[in-house]
């Protein structure tokens, strides 16, 4: 349990380390943003109190340092600059190397720890902050005097079983106290005699009445961690200044009593509180603590503020944080179910037994909504990976002397997680050439009369089975000519050879390929764009290049939606099966195609709507040596703006197809991206369109050439 609880800890830790990236950035636009702000001191003051609960002090203590720069920063002491902005950003880094490292810090990690904390009293110092902590009495009674305070009610009841889970509630309620002046009142009545007692389960629970300057979100981030079973109610008091209220009206306010039952019992003239436990209307316990915030609030004179109502209750939570494993288990498991129900559905024509073959329709039903809600599961928006190149655009752009701004369009558009996780390389390398070679320097930019921040923006949105996402800016754009000059200096091409922009532009993509005079940290090795089309390739998807000289360039990718199942035709090529992804698909055609030129051409030109379609001849790609068909079919598939043909036996029809990878023996099969298991249990081979069509257009090049 405890090591479940951490797992927590550390994914909570690492979802407020990147909100809080996304937070600094904001807040490096918009330095006088009071919510922003918050936010971060929030942040910080989280990660500092959540890490002290769970022994990592190491954090704890370089936390509580950056928490106390925020909050001279949220009480208008220091102002916020790009140093400051700077500096939060490495300690966030830092925090998150802190993090990796856990338990065991390393005393080169430690030496790190105190250079920047000590970074951190310097810009304090500097900038007329005060060095007090804020944890300090001085800042306390500073903050009084600037701001009135609010008081609480908070019920902290923890689970039975909370210690179990490593939480130590005492810890809690400590952490409560240290946000302003408190009283708590332990609850024990559930404490059973020393011999029937169990060490390990806390039989305690508390009220504490807080008065304090920080908001219900503050003291909410206190319990964060909290498991599931151990409730905490947060209600603010309504209370006048030098108002003096009876332990009847706060018994009321706490929803302990009703008003018809106290005006009972004190038209009774008896007292109280005895009355009410002797009518077990209230506990002992309830009346403790009721006394004990009628005192609190005495000793205060009230909040100095006027009464507000209380805040309405928030929204139940209705989402659930769930591991992707377990959602990658699902969706083999409903993989499995679709290979089982293709099995089912052959038997039933087998047997033409109606009742079967409706039993079976039914299941095939029953198998595409479990495929279809699994898949929604795991599609999740493209905002998740566009939020993580904000950090990259700023730390470039400062290394680079440049100014850019990030923009994103359609992030609320939704992507396969898989797929999303096997895009973060391939995007950043695109992003990284934008700011390096596309975005100019401010002068460049004034001179040629362009604003001299550059903007790159990230969109995304829906073509059907795909997801296209563009990365584009408007900097300076591809120079044609320089790439052609590049390209016959290494061979690729030759002087006499003719070639559009759109053909010169892909010859970045070739390995090693580079138009930087100088090689610096960020480019200039030629190392990158062609990684980018391998990893496209292995995801199914495309890249293409569309540039305009002086006015920016963008890198449009064409990426499917999704790895795991997919709708497919079904071919034979001899005896062997084949899967074509149905999204790929234009249009199947019956074609006349000789048996002298399935035997001697590999590739074949052929009409089709009066226009000429250009198609490799599979069978003789992938060495067939299986009696030829009297007449052959033609599958043609889109590639981008172009229509080609792929050159079959037969189309059996379409069928729901689980993707299973291929072995790392078959990693560099041309043409095979991966496999699927059939409903007879033999196994197909998926087809790679993009690659087969990239052969098609290179020989359609030499043809011509």
């Amino acid at each position: 349990m405890l090591e479940q609880l951490s797992s927590v800890f550390f994914e909570e830790a690492n979802d407020l380390l990147d909100n809080l990236e996304e937070q600094l950035l904001a807040l490096s636009d918009n330095p006088s943003d009071a919510e922003t702000i918050a936010a971060v001191f929030r942040a910080m003051h989280t990660i500092k109190g959540s890490s002290a609960m769970f022994g990592f002090n190491e954090i704890s203590t370089f936390t509580h340092e950056a928490e106390n720069a925020m909050d001279q920063v949220r009480n208008g002491l220091i102002p916020v600059t790009p140093e400051l902005i700077d500096l939060l950003l490495k300690a966030r880094d830092h925090i998150r190397s802190l993090l990796d490292a856990g338990a065991e810090v390393s005393p080169e990690v430690h030496k790190s720890s105190e250079d920047l904390i000590l970074e951190f009293k310097v810009y304090v110092q500097k900038n007329g902050g005060s060095a007090v902590d804020v944890g300090s009495p001085v800042k306390k009674i500073e903050k009084k005097e600037e701001s009135a305070d609010s008081s609480w009610r908070i019920k902290f009841r923890p689970s039975k079983t909370i210690m179990q889970n490593g939480t130590r509630p005492e810890l809690l309620v400590k952490e409560l106290t240290e946000l302003g002046t408190a009283t708590v009142v332990p609850f024990f009545q559930e404490l059973p005699p020393l011999s029937e007692m169990n060490s390990e389960f806390c039989y305690f629970s508390w009220d504490v009445i807080l008065t304090t300057s920080k908001t219900k979100n503050d003291i909410s981030d206190v319990f964060i961690f909290l498991d599931s079973d151990s409730k905490v109610e947060i209600e603010k008091i309504d209370f006048l200044p030098g108002e003096d209220k009876k332990i009847g009206e706060i018994l009321v306010s706490r929803q302990d009593v009703t008003q018809e039952e106290l005006d009972e019992i004190l038209n009774a003239k008896q007292k109280l509180g005895t009355v009410l436990v002797n009518k077990k209307l209230v506990s002992d316990e309830q009346v403790r603590s009721a006394l004990a915030e009628q005192q609190h609030l005495k000793s205060l004179g009230g909040d100095g503020k006027p009464a507000s109502q209380n805040a309405s209750a928030q929204a139940a939570q209705t989402t659930l944080r769930i591991s992707s494993a377990k959602l990658d288990q699902l969706v083999d498991l409903v993989g499995e179910l679709v290979t089982f129900n293709a099995q089912l559905d052959q038997e039933a024509t087998k047997t033409e037994n109606m009742k079967f073959k409706n039993l079976s329709e039914q299941c095939d039903r029953i198998a595409v909504m479990m495929r279809d809600i699994s898949m929604g599961l795991r599609m999740v928006p493209v905002n998740t990976l566009f939020s993580k190149f904000r950090r990259t655009v700023h730390d470039l752009s400062v290394q680079l002397g440049k100014k850019v701004e990030m923009v994103t369009v359609g992030a609320e558009t939704e992507l396969d997680k898989t797929v999303i996780d096997k895009l973060n390389d391939p995007l950043l390398h695109l992003i990284r050439n934008s700011v390096d070679h596309g975005i100019e320097l401010p002068d460049e930019r004034t001179n040629s009369g362009k604003s001299a921040q550059g903007t790159v923006t990230l969109s995304a949105k829906h073509m059907g089975a795909f997801i296209h996402i563009t990365i584009s800016d408007d900097g300076k754009g591809m120079d044609a000519q320089a790439i052609r000059a590049k390209g016959i200096q290494k061979g690729l091409i030759k002087e006499d050879d003719i070639l559009s922009d759109s053909e010169l532009f892909s010859l970045v993509f070739q390995p090693g390929f580079s138009t930087a005079k100088q090689v610096t940290s960020v480019s200039g090795r030629g190392v990158g764009l062609d990684v980018v089309k391998k990893d496209l390739a292995t995801l199914g998807g495309t890249v293409m290049i569309e540039s305009s000289k002086g006015r920016g360039t963008s890198f449009i990718l064409k990426i499917p939606l999704t790895l795991a199942i997919i709708d497919g035709m079904l071919v034979t090529i001899g005896s062997v099966k084949y899967i074509v992804p149905l999204n790929t698909i234009s249009e199947c055609i019956s074609s006349s195609i000789t048996t002298e030129q399935m035997q001697n051409e590999r590739f074949i030109t052929t009409k089709n709507h009066g226009k000429p379609l250009r198609s490799i001849n599979l069978r003789k790609f992938f060495k067939i040596k299986d009696p030829l068909p009297e007449r052959v079919e033609i599958v043609s598939v889109y590639d981008g703006g172009d229509v080609l043909g792929l050159v079959v036996d037969k189309i059996l029809g379409s069928q729901q197809t689980v993707i299973k990878p291929l072995g790392t023996l078959y990693t560099n099969c041309t043409g095979i991206n991966s496999s699927t298991i059939l409903g007879d249990g033999s196994v197909a081979l998926i087809l790679d369109v993009f690659q087969l069509t990239d052969m098609i257009k290179s020989s359609i090049q030499t043809q011509g050439a």
